[in-house]
C-alpha cells in the first residue's frame, strides 16, 4: 500500500500506470485499518458514502471497466434497482471479503494489461450520457480513468476516516508501515 510510486523502468508505461492505480487501491484499503464492521459502514458526513460502501464500488468499479476492456459480461452489473446496493454492504457481505474480490479484480487487471498487445488497443465505451455514442477507450486511458475514479474516492475516504476517529492517512501510513502511534 505504497503512497510514493516509484519510477518506472524506462519506457514501461504499463508498469508505470498500474503502479499509480495500485497506489490508489492502498489509500482506500488503508482508511479501514483497525476499524470495525459497524464503524466502516457509518455515515460520518451528512451524505450517503461510509469507507465500506467506498470500497465496494472501487472494486465493482473496477471490475467493471476491467469487463469492457475484455467485451466479456460483467457479473456483477448494476441495474438502476440495484445501483445503491453498490455503494453499501448488504446481506452477509464484509470487509474483509470486499478487500479479497478487490484484490482478485486488482489481479486480474494488471494480468490482462500485461496481456494485451498494445496501450493503443481500443474498447467500445458504453452508452452513457457523459459518453459520446459510438466512442472508443484505449486500454491507457482506461488506466488513467482507474486512477483518477479511485483517488476521488481516496480523498472521499480520507475525510471519511478523519471524521470517524480523527485518524489521518499519513498516520495511517505510518501505521501499515510499523512506526509507532504518534498521539
Amino acid at each position: 500500500m505504497v503512497t510514493r510510486v516509484p519510477a518506472e523502468a524506462h519506457g514501461d508505461e504499463r508498469g508505470a500506470l498500474l503502479s499509480f492505480v495500485e497506489a490508489q487501491r492502498g489509500s482506500i484499503r488503508r482508511s479501514l485499518l483497525g476499524l470495525t464492521e459497524g464503524q466502516a459502514a457509518s455515515r460520518p458526513s451528512a451524505g450517503e458514502l461510509s469507507l465500506s460502501g467506498l470500497l465496494k464500488h472501487v472494486a465493482e468499479t473496477e471490475l467493471n471497466w476491467l469487463r469492457l476492456a475484455q467485451q466479456r459480461p460483467n457479473e456483477k452489473v448494476r441495474t438502476e434497482e440495484t445501483w445503491g446496493d453498490g455503494f453499501r454492504l448488504v446481506g452477509d457481505e464484509t470487509v474483509p471479503q470486499m478487500l479479497e474480490f478487490w484484490a482478485k479484480v486488482a489481479a486480474e487487471t494488471e494480468e490482462f494489461i500485461h496481456s494485451v498487445e498494445s496501450m493503443n488497443d481500443t474498447f467500445p465505451l458504453p452508452e452513457a450520457p457523459w459518453f459520446p455514442k459510438g466512442q472508443r477507450c484505449s486500454m491507457r486511458w482506461m488506466l488513467l480513468h482507474l486512477i483518477e475514479e479511485i483517488a476521488r474516492h481516496a480523498g472521499h475516504a480520507d475525510i471519511l476516516r478523519e471524521s470517524l476517529d480523527g485518524r489521518t492517512a499519513l498516520e495511517l501510513v505510518a501505521e501499515e508501515a510499523g512506526y509507532p502511534s504518534q498521539s
